[in-house]
């Protein structure tokens, strides 16, 4: 990388040195004549070009802010035995303190150079990096995944931590240091000078656009030149920082690699199965790291290739190293929503926190009636209608209200369940009568009943039925997406809240973790929630929480697991037989009226 910069630096050096040369042969008097002439002005024009064009790119290389990753910054007050767990790891490998710690949404634990003068307003070291060495670079920060935190025991996070930890001493080395600043800075240059890259008004950046676009240029033919030469120098410092933890826990850092395997997938279905039909709603839970735990726990009981990691859970686990865990739990929820999901960067009204307790009243039981409202909807509408501009959604999450204080079921083992909503949670009309019972006109609606979905789907027509179920919700989608916006516009700026890293937040999620789902998978979802309403209004069942499932129906106590099956018969080949044979055996009742939203 360092010889990719000395080649741009002597490439753009050398018409000025030409030019020199021949200015100091006229001066001398060793050339002369009207073709010198030409040839001199010429090699001055062209070494002022590339003086300009090789100020211009140093200029952007170096100024140019280069990506930080967006985590939650741990302070030292705020865990003193992690920052001592450490600094003792740093001294036993006799590498360079890491300046800060910060916890990232995610299983994975780096180091983070953030000495660059963007991220420190102007003082070129980190906010939180009080020492720095006497002669060289200022220690990076360890970033480390809050899932790890929770899930493994102290011991086991030291043994995980060893190789990053190692890291600081090829970090510090100033040429690597200055060979990774270079590699960084060309990278931020190329993000600078994409289209809508620079942060300036239209009137300044619309003169600058040709010289932005040969910068980048230029940036991009150094980036892919020192592209190998800065994956080799990676490979041999990850080589030279884990031989030298090889002398810290070696023997527990096999175990911390098996658990490494087990929170990621943990971690993958809890955000995929739990939160993410939440963060859907509006709602985020508001302690992840905690569902992590009670997932890795349901899934040790569950699956025998974990059968032993259940016995762990009596050793201290790593987040008693922290002083106020639930705070920075729900510091790196609300982060890993904004990150995964795209939402606002402050809880508001329509964006709530919400509790594993009331998880299966306010998302679970909400999402199906939800769905079942709109499935009403689009039932009710004749074939190629449109929705009336100004009509609000029905079953939107807006008109959902406040939820109550029913005490919760007590759940099975792996399931959290919740007693069924009250009337003032849910009802919609007023006691005793039901809340969508048929008009006697032939035009008005129907009710709102399993037994006219059935019947509806037996007829045939669920690829029509499930393109305007897809059309409706994208709708919904759009109106909530739009609600939520003017909803959180005057919250300011969201870069500068609490628990917030170095970088501004991305208005856009930076990983999708689940494409929508449309067609006959979606009306599938919905003739799902409609059954599940049904039971929950006229069986006697709960809406309930499966750690590694999410949303999960309970009949006495008991997760039915065998309800996609006969939808599946339903949606896909009108076939309401097994549906039927299903509910009968449940104990639902087709003809009442289902309760929506």
């Amino acid at each position: 990388m360092l010889r990719v910069r000395s080649a741009a630096l002597a490439l753009a050096l050398s018409p000025a040195a030409v030019a020199v040369v021949l200015l100091g042969a006229v001066a001398t008097g060793h050339t002369g004549g009207a073709v010198w002439h030409v040839l001199r002005w010429a090699a001055v024009l062209v070494a002022v070009l590339a003086l300009l064009a090789g100020a211009a790119v140093a200029a952007v290389v170096t100024r140019a802010r280069p990506a930080v990753s967006p985590t939650v910054p741990v302070p030292e007050e705020s865990a003193p035995e992690l920052y001592r767990l450490v600094r003792d790891l740093a001294g036993r490998l006799d590498v360079p303190v890491p300046s800060a710690i910060a916890l990232t949404p995610d299983c994975d634990s780096w180091l983070e150079d953030r000495s660059h003068p963007g991220h420190t307003g102007g003082t070129g070291l980190p906010r939180t990096a009080a020492r720095r060495r006497a002669a060289g670079e200022p220690a990076p920060v360890l970033v480390i995944g809050s899932p790890f935190i929770w899930w493994m025991r102290v011991a086991e996070l030291r043994a995980l931590l060893a190789p990053v930890v190692a890291g600081t001493g090829p970090a510090t080395d100033p040429d690597i240091a200055a060979a990774r600043r270079f590699v960084r800075g060309l990278d931020a240059a190329v993000a600078v000078c994409a289209p809508g890259g620079l942060d300036a008004p239209a009137a300044l950046t619309v003169p600058l656009r040709p010289a932005l676009a040969l910068v980048g240029r230029l940036a991009r033919l150094m980036l892919r030149g020192c592209r190998t030469h800065i994956a080799e120098m990676e490979r041999a410092v990850a080589a030279a920082a884990s031989e030298n933890a090889q002398t810290v826990d070696y023997g527990l850092r096999i175990v911390a690699q098996e658990q490494v395997g087990l929170a990621y997938a943990g971690w993958d279905r809890l955000l995929t199965r739990v939160a993410l039909p939440a963060w859907r709603m509006g709602r985020w839970p508001s302690r992840l790291d905690v569902g992590v735990v009670c997932a890795l726990t349901e899934l040790s009981r569950r699956d025998r290739l974990a059968e032993g990691f259940e016995t762990r859970l009596g050793e201290r686990p790593a987040c008693d190293l922290l002083e106020s865990p639930g705070a920075v739990d729900e510091a790196t929820s609300l982060l890993a929503a904004r990150l995964f999901h795209g939402g606002p960067a402050r809880p508001g009204p329509a964006w709530a926190p919400v509790s594993w307790e009331a998880y299966p009243r306010d998302v679970v039981d909400r999402g199906w009636r939800t769905d079942a409202a709109r499935l009403h909807r689009v039932l009710d509408e004749p074939s190629g209608a449109a929705p009336e501009p100004g009509a609000p959604p029905t079953g939107s999450v807006a008109a959902y209200p406040p939820a109550g204080s029913a005490p919760a079921t007590s759940p099975p083992a792996g399931a959290v369940a919740a007693a069924p909503p009250g009337r003032g949670a849910l009802a919609a009309a007023p006691a005793g009568v039901p809340s969508a019972v048929a008009s006697a006109d032939p035009a008005a609606p129907g009710p709102v009943t399993l037994a006219r979905v059935l019947d509806r789907l037996a007829r045939g027509g669920s690829e029509e039925l499930a393109a305007r179920l897809t059309a409706c919700q994208q709708r919904d989608e759009l109106r909530r997406e739009e609600e939520l916006a003017a909803a959180t516009a005057g919250a300011g700026d969201p870069g500068d809240g609490a628990g917030v890293g170095p970088e501004a937040e991305p208005p856009t999620p930076v990983y999708q973790l689940l494409p929508p789902r449309g067609g006959r998978d979606l009306l599938a979802d919905h003739v799902t929630a409609m059954v599940c309403c049904a039971a929950v209004d006229t069986a006697g069942a709960v809406p309930g929480l499966d750690w590694l499932d999410g949303p999960a129906l309970l009949v006495g106590g008991v997760r039915r697991c065998d309800l996609a099956q006969p939808v599946q018969c339903l949606v896909e080949h009108g076939d309401p037989a097994p549906l039927r044979a299903w509910l009968a055996a449940v104990g639902v009742r087709l003809e009442q009226p289902v309760r929506l939203v």
